[in-house]
């Protein structure tokens, strides 16, 4: 790459703020160009999605306050998909993968008794932050269970996954009654928050009724949607519903699951009207990857979620009726479950630290990529992780925070949530893309070092990452030469956070603490102190001509840089 004077000049300004480059990583920088002037489509903010087993967290000290700063970090309202809003209470309302509402129960003559209680708690937290419920139907009060006994659930990390799928799983004993429950819940949100305000909701049936979750034949669950999809849309016709939330697109039997939902939408006879088709505003359906140990290091497995993306987008783009439909991805992670801690499930050590958080810009951006790629709508993909009440410090759940602490993953989202205006062009000496790390992963000598870049009318944007599938050789750089294009000319503010080993990273100084499971008051106030996003150094102006820079930066493995340009 030739450097004209001029790139020269704005160089020397910059290499202090962006830091020193070791002479071995800098022989054969990684060559990446960015032209701000070749749009490919709109930042959507599809990452402004979250969801989490336990709905009972939602209200208690530490899930109020992680949801503050959800809500915080993000320019637009947040959505919150959260299961169990309709069990009924049997023992403690919480306990990992449980929560209870007791929405409703009957009386000795089996007619319905309502209680909106629990259930206006937990919206309510949502609504007084700017957030919106993704409200989830589901699941089965035990009053309505065609098989209500075993009911509650006792598991524990350790223990089979199938020990959970007791009564609540169950199709309904009477169709009619859930539908009514279905219709008075909405009725009671509209009273309550107002009918343009639920409107702006999405109403969804149940969670990967492909898998345990439903203990019923698809079928069974077809006939709960078309009850639950007239019930919503009697009680509200302009209200948004969807499904049907199963998971793993990637596999043949939940590619078909898909199928036959979206066939008898479009054509089957509605078990609730009779008619022929059935409502349906969004697709939905689930993209978990598959991490495992090999020879005492943790291997992660992108191309496993994005191949049931891939699959996912492929199927909706067949059916021409439903192309463009927007598509919410209800759970996208690197695995499948967020209360396994990394004691019990070795393969889990990745969360704590900043793999997750390089794995998360990764895949993001390969979710643009896909969607561009089959030409869907895709509004927004789910993050399934939260947070964990009264647990160990840095346990290894799929959490964004431990204890009221965020972890560094956090971070990557507070970045996401300054990145607007449409995404722009890359190019360059990259070595994997969608397609590659479908067919292989990022497996090989290098590693995945690409960016994200956005433009809108006073900003621009680049997210850099340095990806591998491997969690070893923690703290590595590699020198990163970045050639600008279709900047503003004149002069510009530069800022560069960071995600990396000493930077926005509180799990980093919780090991240097010696890993206190009791930590100090001042303990406490240092390591969320860090877990916040932090600049690499004192932001800078710079000055462009032609609209053209370069930039040279190191990345550490498994580190997450933004570059945003301001003027």
């Amino acid at each position: 790459m030739t450097i004209s004077k001029t790139f020269l000049s704005v160089l020397c300004i910059l290499l202090p703020f962006i830091g020193e480059i070791s002479a071995q990583s800098a022989d054969n920088p990684i060559e990446i160009e960015v032209d701000f002037a070749s749009e490919k489509g709109p930042m959507n903010p599809v990452w402004a999605w979250w969801g989490y087993d336990e709905p009972n967290y939602t209200y208690m000290k530490d899930g109020k306050k992680l949801l503050g700063e959800i809500a915080e970090l993000s320019p637009v309202p947040v959505y919150v998909r959260a299961h169990s809003l309709l069990v009924t209470d049997e023992g403690p309302r919480a306990a990992l993968k449980w929560g209870s509402t007791n929405v409703y129960t009957e009386d000795e003559q089996g007619n319905p008794v309502y209680d909106w209680t629990v259930i206006d708690q937990i919206f309510d937290t949502y609504i007084e932050r700017g957030m919106k419920p993704f409200a989830q139907i589901g699941f089965m009060p035990k009053a309505l269970s065609s098989k209500p006994e075993p009911y509650r659930h006792f598991w524990k990390p350790g223990a089979k996954y199938e020990e959970i799928y007791t009564g609540w799983a169950y199709p309904p004993n009477d169709y009619e009654k859930f539908a009514e429950l279905v219709f008075q819940w909405v009725k009671h949100s509209i009273d309550r928050y107002g009918k343009e305000e639920v409107e702006s909701w999405y109403w969804e049936l149940w969670n990967e009724p492909n898998i345990g979750y439903w203990q019923g034949t698809t079928e069974e669950y077809i006939k709960l949607y078309d009850y639950s999809a007239d019930a919503v849309k009697r009680a509200l016709p302009t209200a948004k519903v969807g499904g049907p939330e199963g998971t793993g697109p990637g596999w043949d039997k939940a590619a078909e699951f898909l199928t036959t939902f979206l066939d008898h939408v479009k054509e089957g006879t509605n078990y609730a009207t009779g008619k022929k088709g059935t409502p349906l505003d969004f697709i939905t359906f689930h993209a978990k990857g598959s991490p495992k140990v090999v020879d005492g290091i943790v291997q992660m497995n992108m191309g496993a979620q994005l191949n049931d993306i891939e699959k996912g987008f492929e199927i909706v783009a067949s059916y021409p009726e439903f192309k463009n439909l927007p598509i919410i991805i209800g759970e996208s992670d690197p695995e499948g479950c967020a209360a396994c801690s990394e004691a019990d499930y070795p393969h889990n050590a990745y969360r704590n630290g900043t793999m997750y958080s390089s794995y998360t810009a990764a895949s993001f951006a390969r979710k643009y990529a896909l969607a561009d790629e089959y030409g869907v709508n895709l509004l927004g993909a789910v993050t399934w992780g939260f947070e964990f009440e009264n647990q160990a410090w840095f346990a290894g759940f799929r959490d964004m925070a431990t204890n009221g602490v965020n972890k560094p993953v956090l971070n990557v989202f507070r970045m996401f949530g300054m990145m607007g205006g449409n995404r722009v062009e890359v190019s360059g000496d990259l070595a994997y893309d969608h397609n590659s790390i479908i067919e292989s992963g990022v497996r090989g000598e290098r590693t995945d070092v690409n960016a994200l870049a956005t433009k809108s009318e006073n900003s621009a944007s680049i997210m850099l990452w340095n990806y591998h599938d491997d969690n070893t050789k923690i703290g590595d750089t590699t020198s990163v030469e970045m050639r600008l294009k279709g900047l503003v000319k004149g002069k510009m503010l530069l800022e560069h956070f960071i995600i990396d080993q000493k930077n926005s990273n509180s799990y980093a100084l919780w090991l240097k603490m010696g890993s206190p499971q009791n930590p100090t008051a001042d303990q406490i106030a240092q390591l969320e102190e860090a877990g916040q996003l932090k600049l690499a150094a004192s932001p800078k102006w710079i000055t462009t001509e032609k609209g053209e820079t370069i930039l040279k930066l190191d990345i550490e493995r498994q580190g997450v840089s933004l570059l945003r340009f301001t003027w």
